[in-house]
């Protein structure tokens, strides 16, 4: 039996809810964790009429993009679309979840799957996130080394960008004297016993700390092992907002946007003025990304595709580099796709839709 639970769990496996914005409300925001699933409705946004075809498709979970709860709810009186589509929830048992700046900050996560559309190389993240690492550091009997540090790998530690297996070890000596009541596994009682250890050092996200902490407990042969967790301030540069990559070949400008068009479905494509330069190096955020217009510039893109820039703002590229806002749902519309593969790779015969309402709430002329 597939659960609520099991569900969340395979999404924040992928995009794990430390990574979200301190602003942001990801996660189980309506339902029982513990309730049974059989079928999951996929959608950016959650209204009542999304709700109601979960309910006619018979989905008792329902996965999105955007929160339907993010600033506080105080009343359920039915005088919103949001509180309607809680209370139609609630009626029918459907659980609603939300991975918003969670999915956008993960490795393939949002704008990861828009370069994918455009066939972009070499990605790069375009704002790393701060922090979010540990070091581990701990002392292994030399005969057990190896056993200890695949056990550590295995539980999540030791990635950094495109390797795995990352540590470093050196040999040293290790002393101790087992007391009254110890059970050591080398050494005698009430004796001062000198081992040959190796210091191992290795890096992991901080929210493997507890599983790490355990498979190197359980794979030590110490009755007390001694390590040391250190918070660390390096930035993960796997993890984070925006990303920048190459096209195959350089491209006309007005041919580039002629291709966001069709690529995204864009009615409209609102640009800065067209330099008479070809596009190589493309910035991209998916949703409200001006903000990182400045990374864009500074690591030399030819243009930066996002959406929600205002007036001002466009003047702000000046000549630096070319904008080309393609729209809010329209940038984040394929993060359904991500939901899908999570779930279908993870649980597989599992019954996953595709929601049909349109909840783009901007209309074109």
């Amino acid at each position: 039996m597939v659960s609520v639970k099991d569900i969340c769990s395979c999404i924040e496996e992928f995009a794990p809810l430390s990574y979200q914005e301190s602003w942001d409300n990801c996660g189980l925001l309506v339902g029982d964790s513990r309730q049974a699933v059989g079928k999951v409705l996929l959608t950016v946004d959650v209204t009542e009429a999304v709700v109601a075809e979960a309910v006619d498709v018979q989905a008792q979970m329902i996965v999105s993009h955007h929160p339907l709860i993010l600033s506080g709810i105080k009343r359920l009186t039915g005088s919103a679309d949001a509180q309607r589509a809680i209370t139609l929830a609630v009626k029918n048992d459907i659980a609603i979840y939300a991975a918003h700046t969670s999915m956008d900050a993960a490795p393939g996560g949002v704008s990861h799957r828009m370069a994918e559309k455009l066939g972009l190389g070499n990605l790069q993240v375009l704002s790393p996130q701060g922090s979010g690492l540990q070091k581990l550091v701990t002392y292994i009997p030399v005969s057990h080394f190896e056993q200890v540090r695949q056990a550590v790998f295995e539980a999540g530690a030791g990635h950094i960008g495109n390797y795995d297996s990352c540590g470093y070890s050196v040999e040293g000596a290790g002393t101790f004297r087992a007391l009254e009541g110890a059970q050591p596994f080398v050494g005698r009682h009430g004796t001062l016993h000198t081992e040959r250890e190796a210091r191992f050092e290795t890096i992991f996200p901080s929210r493997f700390g507890k599983q790490i902490a355990a498979a190197l407990i359980n794979s030590h042969p110490y009755e007390e092992p001694v390590y040391d967790i250190y918070a660390l301030q390096n930035t993960d540069t796997r993890v984070g907002l925006g990303v920048v990559g190459m096209l195959p070949g350089p491209m006309s400008e007005l041919h580039f946007l002629k291709k966001l068009k069709e690529t995204f479905l864009a009615p409209i494509v609102r640009h800065t003025r067209l330099r008479d330069q070809e596009i190589l190096r493309v910035a991209l955020c998916g949703g409200s990304g001006s903000s990182l217009l400045a990374n864009a510039i500074r690591c030399k893109a030819d243009v930066f595709v996002t959406a929600d820039f205002k007036y001002h703002q466009f003047a702000d590229a000046e000549q630096d580099i070319l904008v080309a806002d393609i729209g809010h749902f329209e940038s984040e519309q394929f993060t359904k796709e991500i939901f899908h593969e999570i779930l279908t790779k993870k649980i597989p015969n599992f019954a996953v839709h595709f929601s049909k309402i349109k909840t783009n709430p901007i209309n074109y002329l």
